[in-house]
């Protein structure tokens, strides 16, 4: 597989030929591309001599090469490549990619290329802390650029704080688990499930909740991304659903039922981070009611769907739940892990503000009966690439994680 390293002006950038070097012990073809700015740290023949190609540092430089097999190198390189990433990866860089600016050939092979990205930031702590960069920063995760934040120590500048490169493996592990994930997805079919549902309680009023379906549009567009065939199972959203899933649009809870079990069958995977109804009213009524002082609801628990589908899976099928919590979270996920008999859940606290329902960002804890995995507040986009890596994991043979472990192996999951 190819990988392109792209080198940005930062003293840190001396430690790129170690990362070429790194990187070619995984088996992976390495290209190199330099900002003018990276020229003045190291020299290009030194990554040349180590990666064994041409090291692209202009946009003018046009000439045709076998590595590229065009005049128009971002155009190529962008088209070939397996993954980009870019350490050390400066302030300015991060402003270029976050606001589609395109100068210079690093900025336009991003621009350029559907490969997935990996940025290592490394900069004065001051620039690393500064509300601009961090704003840059969450633009691009929320584009599912990967981001390896940086270590704390001293710095060149000689201040002390947050900004050295990180660790080279830890920036290694950062590629390998997005090649890896690239199309780790394409034998699976995944049912999501997203929204609320509404019931009627008479022809123009309901019962509903503040579901957005964001969540579960996220995981929608991650799997499909990810290789996946996706159904889309949606309560009434305002949202687009991704190009190429198969939408069925549901509005209570019986048809979620009637349409999540129907196409159980084809499922590899499950994930139900639709907000169902817990209760609908036992009697609609046929005509508007009308308003005349207090009235009384009688109220019938919906079906649990969640159980039916675990009871009903075929073998294999892998089933994650969700649950939104106001108190005692990580207790009552608990508990609805063993009732529902779900392989994960996924628990949203949504006491919380700014997060969860009617916001573009979470934090959440993955459960399993063996782990519990915190997500710190995020994207939902970026937790749900989150939600799929554990998944997958949850898929992988215990005897291969061994396999393909390196020797100070971090998780593969995105620094946030």
């Amino acid at each position: 597989m190819k990988v392109t390293v792209g080198i940005c002006g930062g003293i840190a950038a001396y430690k790129s030929a170690e990362l070429v070097r790194a990187l070619q012990q995984q088996a992976l073809d390495v290209h190199v591309v330099m900002t003018e700015s990276a020229t003045r740290f190291i020299t290009p023949l030194t990554l040349s001599s180590l990666s064994g190609h041409r090291v692209i540092t202009s946009l003018w430089d046009a000439t045709a090469t076998p590595e590229t097999g065009s005049s128009i190198d971002h155009i190529a390189v962008a088209q070939s490549t397996d993954a980009l990433v870019v350490a050390p990866a400066t302030a300015d860089m991060l402003a270029k990619f976050a606001h589609g600016l395109a100068d210079d050939f690093l900025s336009t092979l991003y621009l350029a290329t559907a490969a997935p990205v990996i940025v290592a930031p490394a900069m004065n702590v001051n620039m690393w802390e500064h509300p601009a960069t961090r704003a840059n920063l969450e633009t691009l995760a929320s584009r599912s650029v990967r981001i390896v934040e940086p270590e704390s120590g001293d710095l060149a500048c000689g201040m002390v704080g947050a900004g050295r490169l990180a660790e080279i493996p830890r920036i290694v592990d950062a590629v390998l688990g997005s090649l890896h994930r690239r199309h780790d997805l394409a034998q699976e079919t995944v049912i999501v499930t997203a929204a609320g549902t509404r019931e009627a309680i008479d022809p123009v009023r309901f019962l509903g909740n503040r579901s957005s379906g964001r969540m579960g549009y996220a995981l929608a567009e991650a799997a499909e991304r990810r290789g996946a065939k996706v159904i889309l199972i949606s309560g009434p959203s305002s949202l687009q659903p991704p190009s190429r899933c198969e939408l069925i649009s549901i509005t209570t809870a019986e048809e979620m039922r009637a349409a999540l079990l129907e196409r159980l069958p084809e499922a590899t995977m499950v994930i139900k981070s639709a907000a169902v109804a817990d209760y609908r009213a036992r009697v609609v009524a046929e005509t508007k009611m009308k308003r005349s002082g207090p009235i009384k609801l009688e109220l019938e628990p919906t079906e649990d769907i969640l159980r039916e589908v675990v009871e009903l899976r075929k073998p294999g099928t892998l089933v994650i739940g969700f649950a939104a919590e106001t108190e005692n979270a990580i207790e009552h996920g608990r508990g609805k892990l063993e009732r529902k008999g779900v392989d994960a859940i996924v628990i949203n606290d949504v006491s919380r503000r700014g997060i969860g329902f009617d916001s573009e960002r979470n934090a959440a804890t993955f459960l399993t009966r063996q782990t519990a995995i915190d997500f710190p507040e995020m994207t939902k986009r970026v937790m749900a690439d989150r939600i799929l890596d554990e998944a997958m994991e949850l898929r992988r043979p215990r005897q291969l994680v061994a396999e393909f472990a390196m020797p100070s192996r971090k998780s593969p999951l995105m620094e946030e």
